[in-house]
């Protein structure tokens, strides 16, 4: 369940965001300085790549706690930039000043904060004293037991 569950928390960072922040909203924004764009592109691959380690990692080498923790600084750290984004002019604002949000919460910030918590258990499971001797940090069950039915 562990791996399943660390496997949707990849897609916000890892597949969602790439997909839409490569529109006229941020990489090939005009309003956008070249150097921010950079920085944005360096950071879609970044994370994108991150994801695609994390995956590796939770299904062919069967680790969880260090893919979990990977995951866990990058959402942590959207949160982190977003809380100090005061500090900066930073927003959430799109250039034409629109902004995805229900009832004033924007659901980027909303998403991020659910797929952190769900990483960040995942990751604290990881570290409970087992009681069984098995490592929590590797999954040692195969495959096919984790399947349903």
């Amino acid at each position: 369940m562990r791996r399943i569950i660390l496997t949707v928390a990849l897609i916000p960072f890892g597949v969602l965001t790439p997909i839409l922040e490569l529109g006229m909203t941020h990489v090939v924004n005009p309003d956008w300085p070249g150097h921010a764009r950079l920085h944005e592109v360096w950071q879609l691959l970044t994370n994108s790549t991150l994801a695609l380690l994390c995956l590796w990692l939770i299904w062919c080498s069967r680790q969880v706690r260090l893919p979990a923790l990977i995951a866990f600084i990058i959402s942590l750290g959207f949160l982190v930039a977003y809380a100090l984004s005061p500090l900066y002019g930073g927003t959430m604002q799109h250039s034409d000043g629109s902004e995805v949000a229900v009832g004033g919460i924007n659901l980027a910030v909303a998403m991020m904060a659910v797929t952190t918590t769900a990483i960040g258990a995942v990751l604290a499971s990881t570290f409970r004293t087992p009681h069984d001797g098995r490592d929590r940090g590797r999954d040692t069950t195969p495959l096919a037991e984790n399947q349903p039915g």
